[in-house]
């Protein structure tokens, strides 16, 4: 892939991304609000303006780099996390995972939604390479946070989601992991663990689920 090209898929992914993120954090920040944590919506976490989430380097820097220097072969980032104080929610081991599964949540809408506009565009004989692209990346981005951070250890959204549904001596057990969950996580990455018995199969059932849910707005457009 020539330098032209990448940059070309950077421009296509570049809204879908911001917006994937974004959601993905304020859904997490509201969720924690409305369920008794005030902690990430006195610090305004809950809105929709990116440049709250945003890590200046894990969100922009090290994705670009990583992207560049491997010619789009390997990719990988992080937002600001949104601080949440489990002890303040109202019931902490239940409201934990609902919590938790808010961000993966607002991830699947979103690929619903890309998915909604792709299928009017083609309806509308809109085939500009670049917005159909854009519909295709906002798909597959979501798709991927979705399916990523369910991954079940902590401190990831499906780890939290883990400790959540554990009785509680094993929860407290397997918190402990969180700490080093990051180098795991990113251990589990490299060495493709991750992509092959997690994601790749939990993104093929969440295409078909997404593409299932579309089927009535696929036959009302032939």
């Amino acid at each position: 892939m020539n330098i032209s090209d990448l940059i070309q898929t950077v421009l296509i992914y570049a809204l879908p991304v911001i917006f994937a993120i974004t959601l993905h954090e304020a859904a997490h920040a509201y969720a924690a609000q409305r369920l008794g944590d005030p902690t990430a919506a006195m610090l305004g976490r809950v809105t929709l303006n990116p440049l709250t989430h945003i890590d200046p380097v894990g969100t922009i820097l090290l994705p670009l780099l990583l992207y560049f220097s491997t010619s789009g072969a390997f990719l990988f980032g992080y937002a600001k996390p949104v601080p949440v104080r489990f002890d303040q929610l109202r019931h902490p081991k239940r409201d934990m995972i609902w919590v938790a599964l808010a961000g993966p949540g607002a991830n699947l809408i979103q690929a619903l939604l890309w998915g909604v506009l792709l299928y009017l565009l083609a309806g509308s004989g809109v085939n500009e390479r670049f917005f159909v692209e854009m519909c295709k990346a906002g798909m597959l981005t979501n798709v991927v946070m979705f399916a990523f951070n369910l991954f079940p250890l902590p401190p990831l959204d499906g780890g939290r989601i883990l400790v959540g549904l554990l009785p509680w001596r094993q929860a407290v057990l397997f918190s402990r992991i969180e700490p080093f969950g990051f180098f795991i996580v990113m251990a589990l990455v490299i060495t493709g663990v991750i992509s092959s018995l997690w994601m790749q199969p939990l993104m093929g059932m969440t295409f078909d689920l997404i593409k299932l849910a579309l089927s009535p707005l696929s036959f009302l457009l032939r």
